[in-house]
């Protein structure tokens, strides 16, 4: 799904037109809920335009990509090389639902436009790892187009909604108040919602216990 939405450039860096647009909106928010030293997993990497921007933005941060695909992989490597980030980890082949996951500890966790694009169970299985890698106080961050009160925000996303389930019916854009029970079921409370351009939203989670 992702590399549909995108293109391999000469370089063979995956690039995303989405991704260049939210990226600086993310990082706003993301430079009011994450610590100031520590290691963030960010899971479902894709292109790796988010990431190699965040680690020049918050350099005391040690950023560790990850995704399933080997040639999104391959493109985060290649962005890290070209902008010679010492604060970014080569990427993990992670898959939220394959268990253990490889790494075992973050001080946050961000997962970006990933839940729409994966069946529902994928949601948990990103919470039951988020649980086992965070201590108590530690961020969970999501960004995405979500419903609310089973409405959605825009027309726009709701045919975004039948676009998706026309390419799989297990995919789709999800009730925000489905995902917070998932999270309060292990340990996470939604602390804010904040709303992004282009009808998207990003939702903080906190680890309660």
């Amino acid at each position: 799904m992702l590399k549909k939405l995108g293109r391999q450039q000469p370089d063979g860096q995956w690039f995303i037109s989405a991704a260049e647009r939210n990226k600086a909106p993310i990082l706003a928010v993301l430079q009011t809920v994450l610590p100031t030293h520590g290691v963030i997993l960010e899971v479902a990497s894709g292109t790796g335009q988010h990431v190699v921007h965040f680690a020049e933005a918050l350099p005391d941060l040690t950023w560790q990509p990850s995704d399933p695909d080997a040639d999104l992989r391959a493109s985060i490597r290649l962005r890290i090389e070209d902008r010679r980030l010492a604060n970014v980890n080569a990427p993990l082949d992670l898959d939220v639902a394959r268990v253990p996951w490889p790494v075992d500890r973050a001080d946050a966790v961000v997962c970006i436009n990933m839940i729409h694009v994966a069946p529902w169970a994928a949601t948990h299985a990103l919470f039951d790892g988020a649980e086992k890698c965070l201590a108590a106080g530690h961020v969970l961050f999501l960004y995405g187009p979500y419903r609310r009160s089973r409405r959605h925000t825009a027309e726009s996303n709701a045919q975004f909604d039948r676009d998706l389930r026309a390419q799989d019916p297990a995919w789709g854009v999800r009730d925000l108040e489905a995902v917070s029970d998932v999270g309060q079921s292990r340990g996470f409370a939604l602390d804010d919602v904040v709303e992004m351009p282009a009808n998207n939203l990003s939702l903080v989670f906190r680890r309660h216990r």
